[in-house]
């Protein structure tokens, strides 16, 4: 019998294309198993914590509730304001205040100016620069330096009505200017008093 060699290797061809079909059907389900069993379980996803200080600043807190509550555009400006303020030795309500009485916290200015300084003319690059500036001429220049709030306000605009208006604000703001120290506060029958270190 006479038996060509090509016939053989179409039927060993056709043969091993089923035994490695057969093969994977059968080893496919054991592995699966097998990896389902060494695999190690996955570690507990934490939540990413944000990039701010443990303990955040109470003063930007307190800051941005009050912008909050009178719908100020500048509210995600306040840790600026308190920034600008500290490197200035600046009250940290001073600023805020300002904004507040000149264009209702960002929400009438021009020229980037929330101050309304020189007339509401200077013209600064953003209102994050016109924090910055006007903190550093209220804090730093020989004209305001020596001076404490209401003295720079007074020089700021000498005004009664417009200095006792920005104290006013401030007060609203916080009734004390260092929270830093306030541990926790008590409020008995509208009054405030503040337990301090």
């Amino acid at each position: 019998m006479h038996v060509s060699y090509s016939c053989i290797r179409k039927k060993l061809s056709l043969f091993s294309k089923q035994l490695t079909v057969m093969a994977g059907l059968v080893l496919l389900p054991i592995t699966l198993r097998l990896e389902k069993v060494q695999a190690k379980p996955a570690p507990p996803v934490t939540p990413r914590q944000p990039l701010t200080a443990p303990n955040p600043d109470p003063r930007i807190i307190r800051l941005k509730k009050f912008f909050a509550r009178l719908h100020c555009p500048v509210l995600e400006l306040a840790d600026d304001f308190v920034h600008a303020a500290d490197e200035n030795q600046l009250d940290w309500r001073l600023l805020p205040s300002i904004s507040v009485i000149e264009s209702g916290g960002g929400k009438a200015y021009r020229n980037n100016n929330v101050f309304g300084w020189n007339n509401g003319q200077q013209l600064f690059p953003s209102i994050r620069a016109g924090i910055h500036t006007v903190a550093f001429k209220l804090g730093k220049s020989p004209l305001y330096e020596h001076r404490d709030s209401v003295g720079k306000l007074r020089l700021y605009n000498p005004n009664e009505d417009y200095v006792n208006s920005v104290v006013q604000v401030m007060n609203r703001i916080s009734p004390v200017e260092n929270l830093r120290k306030v541990q926790h506060i008590v409020r008995r029958q509208n009054e405030f008093v503040y337990a301090t270190d």
